[in-house]
């Protein structure tokens, strides 16, 4: 895949396919976590965002792509629980955080 922009854009950039692999997984850890799909997948946007916010020689430097994107989302979850208001506790849909709904890869 080509995708990156700026300097040296569409050149191959091996790395997405494993970055992009990792989306359901921060999805699903990211739904246990808030409760919300919606919030969930706003979440590793973010996460995502901060990923491509560093330099190509940033990312390189990072031995475990995976490990950094699950990190940085479960901070994120933490800083929006940590940011609701007092009494707010999440709510699962199906009654369970460990059954993320279906999510398309």
């Amino acid at each position: 895949m080509t995708t990156r922009s700026g300097p040296g854009g569409g050149r191959p950039d091996p790395g997405l396919d494993v970055i992009i692999s990792e989306r359901r997984q921060l999805i699903n850890l990211a739904y246990r976590l808030l409760g919300s799909l919606a919030e969930a997948e706003d979440a590793v946007q973010e996460t995502y965002a901060r990923w491509y916010a560093m330099t190509p020689q940033q990312q390189d430097a990072i031995a475990s792509p995976g490990a950094w994107l699950a990190t940085v989302a479960s901070r994120i979850c933490l800083d929006l629980l940590g940011s609701a208001r007092p009494g707010e506790r999440p709510t699962w849909a199906n009654g369970s955080p460990s059954r993320c709904p279906n999510v398309r890869s």
